[in-house]
């Protein structure tokens, strides 16, 4: 039982939520009443988040002799705690690796947007994470490319501007994640801290959050204009999200920030159900 509790660990289940960027495309293209259309989205989404907990036991695998030393992550990773063998985790990849090669005969091109997912986070985890600002953007643009899968499977085209807004606000999550990681363990957590500072990640992210709101606003006012009323919305996000940064040492988890914070989660509810309100007629009609 404990082998298979941490097995379930290893896959952070908590962390599936990251995959509701694959939903982005359901709603902005209106399809969120369409019954086949939300069935596709889904699944969509749960091939994502079975590919992103392949990613996670990979780059586990990978770093199990470096997370031992490491003052957190030597309890909370079941690999390097001992609450999960290899051999279990290497099984259970080939378990993954084998869902997602049947799915390629029930979505084919989003499977397609997958592999390039796996094949980014393997060049990640070997390599891109110790090479700064080239990790940052690795971590960005996998969330590009949820959105990417998201359309794939309602073949419906996706604004420019998402795909910018997306990168943007995957820019920002990421840098606060680096400032957190840095000034909460110093150079110690990961190689690639030592070229970086908290001066210069602030500065990523204030760059970063800056064009996330400027590309959703031009988003926004040249697709469906009415959605300009989520503007404030967005804006007071970005504030609170980086108020429970500074306040309450968040940021380094992103999801845990969401899911610990009652205002945050409260907006990020609000910001949907802002989208679908003022959608809905389109979608009827």
């Amino acid at each position: 039982m404990s082998q298979l509790l941490g097995l379930w660990k290893l896959v952070r289940p908590r962390q599936w939520i990251k995959n509701s960027f694959v939903l982005a495309p359901l709603v902005f293209a209106g399809e969120f009443t369409n019954l086949h259309a939300i069935g596709q989205a889904l699944i969509a989404m749960v091939m994502f988040c079975v590919a992103s907990s392949a990613v996670y036991i990979v780059n586990d695998v990978r770093d199990i002799d470096r997370d031992r030393f490491h003052a957190k992550k030597r309890n909370t990773r079941p690999l390097a705690s001992g609450a999960a063998s290899i051999p279990a985790a290497l099984t259970l990849l080939a378990v993954l690796y084998g869902v997602l090669a049947v799915g390629w005969f029930v979505q084919p091109t989003v499977v397609a947007v997958i592999s390039g997912y796996l094949m980014l986070n393997m060049a990640y985890s070997f390599w891109l994470k110790q090479q700064p600002v080239l990790d940052i953007f690795s971590i960005a643009f996998g969330f590009v490319l949820r959105v990417y899968a998201g359309a794939q499977a309602l073949a419906v085209p996706v604004s420019s501007w998402m795909f910018v807004t997306t990168l943007c606000l995957a820019l920002y999550l990421a840098a606060i994640k680096r400032r957190q990681e840095l000034s909460q363990n110093g150079c110690d957590g990961r190689e690639v801290l030592q070229r970086y500072t908290v001066a210069l990640v602030d500065r990523y992210a204030e760059m970063a959050a800056t064009g996330a709101l400027l590309f959703y606003s031009m988003f926004v006012m040249s697709t469906h204009p009415d959605l300009v009323i989520t503007v404030p919305v967005v804006l007071f996000g970005l504030f609170r999200y980086w108020y429970v940064v500074e306040k309450f040492d968040g940021g380094e988890s992103p999801t845990d920030a969401l899911l610990t914070d009652g205002p945050l989660l409260a907006t990020v509810a609000g910001w949907v159900g802002a989208c679908i309100w003022v959608l809905w007629p389109a979608a009827q009609g």
